[in-house]
């Protein structure tokens, strides 16, 4: 979830971001050496004209005031969903608290109808060169800093600069073709890319969040602090207690409240993230009103939870909204640096072990389906044989990949619901041998003679239920499969120096994939420390696909590069998937209205949302 509806969130997923090479959507004033246009889009003609009052999803007479509070539920970069103590998310350093993005701008902003469309927020418009390498960002005369300094183009440039060499691992790996940011003027930012970048490279610039140069000229960035940064954006931060909450106030005379991006969001005068290390915990303080929205993953609270007596009364609504957007992927990662997992056949064998149909009836109420691609619920999943304009991309790696690349994808075997399925431990129990482990008694030993033992590392019990039973299977067939849990910053790190056997990770989807893959699944990220690719998945053909997307020059074209990858993926056993939801499960106490329509791509909530002061002293809560 996230309270501002941009573009900038690249670190939330593996693909967040995404653009095109021949930008065929600029709109606008064109001349022989540039095309000047009030935003980006991937493909296809922007779908606003340059003069939209606001996005059409929007009640553009919402009102502000009352406070949103909610908790964590998706972390990025150095963000923790336990704790934090500091306030630069933008860093591998410390653990970053939630909420911060909403206190920056960027230079465009995106829309929830439209993937890979940015429009003009600190930019006013952006002029493109023929050759799409050089774009001049017009910003602005009146963007301000919260202390009521001007934005100019040299904060930007300083902030991308600085991103580049000082941020997080992700935000490096991304900005590597950007050749130079610079400050033509104070209101010409010009951002010239190598002929080496990627498609969507001048998005994830325009996305970015920009920075006061001046602020940080006394400042280490690359330390964890405690202190407010300056920023520009429709909130600041307010009261936090380190580790337990952070509220964020609405900017009143914040600058861009008027621009069309802005109109109809940012509702809340407060919002307010709780933490809590207990989920169980976390729930009682949405029953009893700490927490005034929630959106729900876990499967036991939403089928038995929600009986009490704030949701009889009506105070409380629960809502099931079928899923409109990617769903990304979800699943236990291995290692692969370590060698007990550098065999495709161990590692599928060991996927065997995990009974997902008896898991899905008796502990998560039928309520999941499993998931069996990288690219869930979107037409990037793989299906079926390869099309020839799939073989085209996957021919010169024959050979070098698995042979089930060129046939049907792989999909995980259904089970016969027992919970531990004879037939597929026994095939399980053969490819062990098959890769060379040995039984000596009850105990499964590795090829080179060592006792085969797996430790399941997590910041929380939630899963434990789940993993018990697969951990269960695996010592049925003499593996020594143990959980350890650990607070969350001692979680952090041992990921950022890639120190376990196997992770249970979600990540999040894209309608458009695009190279930023390779923040999750390249080989350069497979070696850089506290990157996103934390199995270390490295393989060319993974990375030529990735590069295949990102160099695409249409939307058919990036679904075909994005089959590939799916393929190539699921043919490397890379992970055992878990499941998925195919609706959106939303729970919030009645005290909040939301515009009739709703984004094409995700439900909205609680970005476009706003207090309702009515219904609020109807249930004690105003």
């Amino acid at each position: 979830m996230t309270i501002r509806m941009t573009r900038r969130r690249v670190l939330k997923g593996a693909a967040l971001l995404a653009g095109g090479t021949a930008l065929p959507g600029l709109v606008g004033r064109a001349t022989a050496q540039a095309t000047e246009t009030h935003g980006l889009s991937t493909f296809g003609e922007l779908g606003l004209p340059a003069d939209f009052p606001h996005f059409p999803y929007v009640n553009p007479k919402a009102p502000k005031g009352g406070t949103l509070t909610v908790q964590i539920k998706r972390a990025s970069g150095n963000q923790s969903f336990d704790t934090f103590n500091t306030l630069n998310t933008f860093v591998l350093q410390g653990d970053g608290a939630a909420g911060m993005d909403a206190c920056f701008d960027s230079l465009m902003a995106g829309s929830g109808d439209e993937p890979g469309t940015l429009y003009g927020l600190l930019a006013k418009s952006v002029s493109v060169s023929a050759d799409r390498l050089t774009y001049r960002f017009r910003l602005r005369p009146e963007a301000r800093f919260h202390d009521g300094s001007r934005v100019t183009a040299r904060d930007v440039a300083f902030s991308m600069n600085l991103l580049k060499s000082k941020g997080h691992p992700s935000y490096r790996l991304m900005l590597n073709e950007l050749a130079s940011a610079q400050a033509e003027s104070d209101e010409i930012f010009v951002a010239q890319l190598t002929p080496k970048r990627s498609r969507d490279l001048h998005l994830v610039v325009a996305g970015l969040p920009v920075f006061s140069e001046k602020y940080w000229s006394t400042r280490n960035f690359e330390a964890s602090t405690l202190e407010a940064p300056l920023g520009s954006g429709p909130y600041r931060v307010g009261r936090f207690e380190q580790g337990r909450f952070i509220e964020f106030e609405r900017v009143a005379d914040y600058w861009g409240r008027d621009l069309p991006v802005n109109v109809g969001v940012n509702n809340f005068d407060r919002v307010r993230w709780e933490y809590f290390r207990d989920r169980q915990v976390a729930f009682e303080a949405f029953k009893s009103g700490i927490i005034t929205f929630q959106e729900e993953f876990t499967s036991r609270i939403w089928a038995t939870g929600y009986d009490f007596p704030a949701l009889h009364e009506g105070k409380v609504k629960k809502e099931a909204l079928p899923k409109t957007d990617p769903t990304g992927s979800q699943g236990w990662i291995f290692n692969l640096r370590r060698e007990k997992f550098a065999d495709p056949r161990i590692r599928e064998a060991l996927g065997l072990c995990f009974d997902f149909e008896w898991t899905n009836r008796n502990i998560m109420f039928s309520s999941f389906s499993r998931m069996t691609s990288y690219f869930e619920n979107s037409d990037s999943k793989a299906t079926g044989l390869p099309s020839p304009a799939e073989l085209k991309l996957l021919e010169p790696f024959r050979g070098k990949v698995p042979e089930e690349v060129f046939g049907e994808p792989f999909l995980p075997p259904v089970s016969d619901g027992s919970g531990s399925d004879r037939a597929l431990l026994r095939r399980a129990d053969e490819m062990f041998r098959a890769a060379g482990c040995k039984r000596d008694g009850n105990v499964l030993k590795l090829p080179n003679g060592q006792p085969f033992e797996i430790e399941f590392l997590d910041s929380q019990g939630a899963l434990q239920p789940h993993t018990q039973p697969f951990q269960a299977n695996l010592k049925r067939l003499g593996i020594s499969a143990t959980s350890r849990i650990v607070d969350a910053a001692q979680y952090q790190r041992r990921l950022d120096e890639f120190d376990f056997d196997i992770i249970s990770r979600a990540l999040g989807g894209s309608a458009i994939p695009s190279d930023s893959l390779r923040i999750v699944y390249g080989s350069e990220a497979a070696r850089t420390r506290g990157s996103r690719n934390v199995g270390g998945v490295s393989h060319p053909a993974i990375d030529a696909m990735i590069e295949a997307i990102g160099q695409a020059d249409s939307y058919a074209e990036v679904i075909i590069a994005a089959k590939c990858l799916d393929r190539i993926l699921r043919a490397g056993r890379y992970w055992i998937p878990m499941w998925w939801n195919p609706t959106e499960w939303l729970a919030y106490w009645d005290m909040f209205e939301r515009p009739q329509t709703k984004p094409k791509y995700g439900s909205g909530a609680p970005a476009i949302w706003w207090y309702d002061a009515g219904k609020a002293k109807r249930i004690g809560k105003a």
